[in-house]
This record gives structure tokens, sequence and C-alpha cells, in this order.
């Protein structure tokens, strides 16, 4: 490896340390200006696909498996997680028990730990429609 001779390396320190006091960083303002007709196209599309905002939701899978043990679950569930809301999914041949309706991955992952504390086998999906 070739090092710069110490005549170089000094120049070019020299040099950072006059330019460094020129360089400013971006002004933290921003201004946006929406056209008033993307809102209104925007309410328009969400009005012909009501479904379009959950399409992109995480939920956790707690259970898989026979009807009433699935049944029982989401009810155990539902008294010791309040907050959260749960359904079954029958895939056949097997139930399946969803719980949470999470709009980004990080917050369904602060769920999952929660969650795991308590069940066994739960994992992180994402519903396809």
């Amino acid at each position: 490896m070739r090092f710069l001779r110490p005549t170089h390396t000094t120049l070019i320190l020299l040099l950072f340390l006059a330019l460094a006091p020129k360089t400013h960083a971006q002004n933290s303002n921003l201004t946006v200006n929406v056209d008033p007709k993307f809102e209104q196209l925007l309410t328009e599309k969400r009005k012909s696909n009501p479904n379009l905002s959950y399409s992109d939701r995480y939920k956790i899978q707690i259970f898989n498996g026979v009807s009433e043990t699935a049944k029982k679950t989401l009810s155990e569930f539902k008294q010791e997680f309040k907050d959260l809301d749960g359904t079954i999914i029958f895939n056949t041949p097997n139930y399946k028990v969803w719980v949470g309706n999470f709009r980004t991955r990080m917050e369904a992952e602060r769920n999952l730990v929660d969650i795991k504390k308590r069940y066994k086998n739960v994992f992180l999906i994402k519903p396809s429609k």
C-alpha cells in the first residue's frame, strides 16, 4: 500500500479545514403544495376499493388446527389482549387464528414479542388478498 508524503497529507488537511466552515446543512423547513384534485381522486379511489388500506397490513398467527380449539384460543386471546382484534380463518383443512391489524412490520414485531410469551407457535404474516 502506498502512503502519501507528509507534505501532501498536510496540504489536504489544510484544504479540508479551509473549506469546512463554508459547508452548510440543509434547512429543515419543508412546504408541500397539494393539488385539491389529487385529494379528490384519492377519495374516489378509496370508495371504489374500500379494502385498499388493509391490503398491506400485518397480522400474527397464533393457532393452526381444528375448529373447536381455534374458537377456544381466540376467546382466551381476546380476554388477555383486549386491545387487539382477532379472527378465525378457514384454510382447508385447518382453522387459523389471526390477530392484530398492524400497519408496519415494526409495530407487528413489537406485539409479536408480547404474544410469544403466552402462545408457542406464533409468527408474523402479511396476508394476500
